[in-house]
């Protein structure tokens, strides 16, 4: 093994990971091959991550924090709560399309990972839902969304938006249409949150 000039960070074996994850996918990578990328012994990599389950868990996260955080700007911003859904749930659909276009072998990798991933996965939805909430919240104080509940009502436009964020339905967000069926599905869940005269 080369020796290595840089210090050894948990976000360097984070990046290394998913290098070695791209090459060999989730059933052949090992922290071997991570530590062997680094030029590093793969008990250092172990005194950052203790299992090789606690590493994937570990790069799931970072991967859905991406998104998580690239959202969250959008969730906080001082604008008329109706635009920040409609452009929240588009940038949500754009991101997970990003992913899975540009990166189609870590795209496939993600997905194995999302299964077996302990708590990343719930943590991101909760996340999310979490913003929705808040945008929601928002509009009811403005007197623009007629929810009793922004918190319920944020978890039923999560999951009636499905189709445009959850991985499972990857193959369908190039297919032509998937664009309009989107903006219909927005229209109806906003139409669905005003409130009426």
């Amino acid at each position: 093994m080369a020796p290595t000039s840089e210090t050894l960070t948990a976000e360097r074996i984070l990046e290394a990971t998913e290098e070695v994850l791209r090459r060999h996918g989730p059933a052949k990578a090992t922290v071997v091959d991570v530590a062997r990328a680094l030029g590093v012994s793969h008990g250092s990599v172990y005194r950052h991550f203790r299992t090789k389950a606690a590493l994937r868990e570990a790069v799931t996260k970072r991967w859905l924090d991406r998104t998580s955080g690239q959202l969250s700007g959008i969730a906080e911003a001082d604008r008329v709560p109706e635009a920040r859904l409609r452009d929240w749930l588009a940038a949500l659909f754009a991101a997970k399309r990003r992913k899975a276009g540009e990166d189609p072998e870590l795209f496939a990798t993600y997905l194995v990972l999302t299964r077996e991933a302990g708590t990343a996965v719930g943590e991101h939805i909760t996340d999310l839902e979490s913003q929705l909430t808040r945008i929601i919240q928002a509009g009811v104080d403005t007197g623009d969304f007629a929810a009793t509940d922004a918190e319920a009502s944020a978890r039923a436009v999560f999951q009636a938006t499905g189709r445009f964020h959850d991985p499972c339905h990857a193959t369908e967000w190039e297919e032509p249409g998937a664009e309009a069926d989107f903006a219909a599905v927005v229209d109806l869940l906003v139409q669905g949150l005003r409130r009426t005269p």
